[in-house]
């Protein structure tokens, strides 16, 4: 077994090298990345690695990114992400990349050095998916369509956050104003933000719309500031290419 330590903390590592010494067989070659970046080069560089251990919040590229390029080239990768985070975000970020009959697991980092441990030799000799508890929870929450935000309400709400005006939205998104609209109240139903539910004093509305969906959004872990820093990016990147202003809408 050849398997790849992902995390950017030193410390962090060290305790998950010893961990693996006590879970996995003897002679299980140990290797070693302080970020995404890393972890892709090796394993493009080695292909006897068949085994991964991912951090999900790294600089330079953070694990779902690093995840998603392992596991186009190699689909049979067996990933354990080891996270301190449970937010909505980094688990539909995950669910969205998995391939088909990938072998993965997702462990809190407070977990108990015993779970982890069965965690490792589930899916890495067992080839068992793994999935703490806390997690699961959310997968299910994430099931249920009445609450949980399409991709279309999610990409709205990423651009709330970034200050995109409706009509900006529009011409990124190449949709039209009237689909923009659409989005975004279907976005405040599933955040609780229907104009009835918005409590009302005699100056009028208590509530922005927009700004108390970016509220809602980030108490429940529906968007982290890593996936805006990379939006942003985009953003500017998309400003560049549409300087005259002229973009193609649909419907």
């Amino acid at each position: 077994m050849d398997i790849l330590i992902v995390e950017d903390d030193a410390m962090h590592r060290a305790f998950l090298k010893a961990v693996v010494t006590n879970a996995l067989p003897e002679g299980t070659c140990i290797r070693e990345a302080e970020d995404g970046v890393s972890a892709v080069r090796q394993a493009e560089e080695n292909e006897s690695i068949d085994s991964v251990i991912m951090d999900l919040q790294m600089p330079q590229m953070n694990g779902v990114e690093a995840a998603k390029r392992l596991w186009r080239c190699r689909p049979d990768m067996k990933i354990l992400f080891w996270s301190n985070y449970s937010e909505e975000a980094y688990v539909r970020g995950i669910s969205r990349i998995v391939p088909d009959g990938a072998v993965y697991g997702y462990i809190l980092k407070s977990a108990a050095e015993e779970l982890l441990q069965i965690a490792m030799q589930g899916v890495f000799i067992g080839e068992q998916c793994v999935i703490d508890r806390t997690v699961q929870d959310l997968q299910k929450t994430a099931g249920n369509r009445s609450m949980t935000l399409t991709e279309a309400e999610l990409e709205v709400l990423v651009d709330l956050f970034i200050g995109l005006t409706d009509k900006a939205i529009a011409h990124r998104r190449k949709i039209s104003l009237r689909s923009v609209q659409a989005r975004l109240q279907g976005l405040y139903g599933k955040l609780g933000l229907e104009r009835h539910d918005i409590p009302t004093g005699p100056w009028g509305a208590t509530f922005n719309p927009r700004s108390r969906a970016i509220s809602v959004a980030l108490s429940r872990g529906l968007v982290t500031l890593d996936l805006i820093a990379v939006e942003e990016e985009r953003v500017a990147r998309w400003l560049d290419e549409t300087a005259d202003g002229n973009g193609a809408q649909r419907d």
